[in-house]
């Protein structure tokens, strides 16, 4: 069992807090996930005239080989990106409830707190507003903000940290794909991989649980509250 003495010990020295979005402010368990992966297999399906099961297919393809969908089809099919990022986040949020609980832990942290994602700002400002948490991040990175190059690209969280001034060895960094905390470990981040509660099945690829014992992950954690609380205790 993990001392949390000793886990608030290794966070002492952090400064800077990155959070990604999808199930990792909020549990997988909600499946705002599922609703944007059956648009993107949609809006696959429209743009290269083929049948869901073969869109499927691409877009997960894709998605392993490139980092995201979107990426593949503007690599492979020189798709313009502004209407599918549109499309593909145009989902139900209605799921999320406010989580003050949540709030506090953010906003007790010292230093300064991130969102960075291979979604849009305007998806996460409909996700942090149900959550109630809107006000506690000091600045958002998003897939265009990262020149449209997502995770877990290396050059991707050099652009953030030159953007947003931080310094890796006094930054944490929180994500649900283990293999998107290989380069913020290299990088001297102190890293935090939150899988769902109870380690329930959610709508995932099975590729995308790799990695979950390898040494670049610091931390897991089933619960980020709770797990962010015990940091300021």
């Amino acid at each position: 069992m993990t001392d949390p003495a000793a886990t608030r010990a290794a966070f002492a020295h952090v400064e800077a807090w990155i959070f990604d979005l999808d199930n990792t402010l909020y549990p997988a368990h909600l499946s705002l996930w599922e609703q944007i992966d059956g648009r993107i297999k949609a809006y696959v399906a429209k743009l290269l005239k083929v049948s869901e099961e073969e869109a499927f297919r691409v877009q997960k393809d894709y998605y392993k080989r490139y980092g995201t969908s979107l990426r593949g089809l503007m690599i492979e099919h020189g798709m313009s990106p502004d209407d599918f990022l549109s499309y593909v986040h145009d989902i139900d949020h209605s799921p999320l409830q406010a989580n003050p609980e949540l709030g506090a832990a953010i906003a007790a942290l010292p230093g300064r707190k991130f969102v960075f994602t291979s979604g849009t700002h305007a998806h996460v400002a409909a996700v942090t507003r149900r959550l109630g948490i809107d006000n506690h991040f000091d600045g958002v990175f998003d897939i265009v903000d990262a020149g449209l190059l997502p995770k877990p690209h290396r050059v991707t969280y050099e652009k953030f940290l030159a953007d947003h001034g931080v310094d890796p060895t006094r930054a944490a960094m929180f994500e649900d794909l283990a293999r998107n905390l290989e380069a913020p470990h290299a990088l001297g981040m102190r890293t935090v991989l939150v899988v769902p509660e109870k380690t329930r099945e959610v709508f995932r690829e099975a590729w995308e649980f790799e990695g979950r014992t390898d040494d670049h992950i610091d931390h897991v954690t089933d619960d980020l509250t709770a797990f962010l609380v015990n940091l300021r205790l």
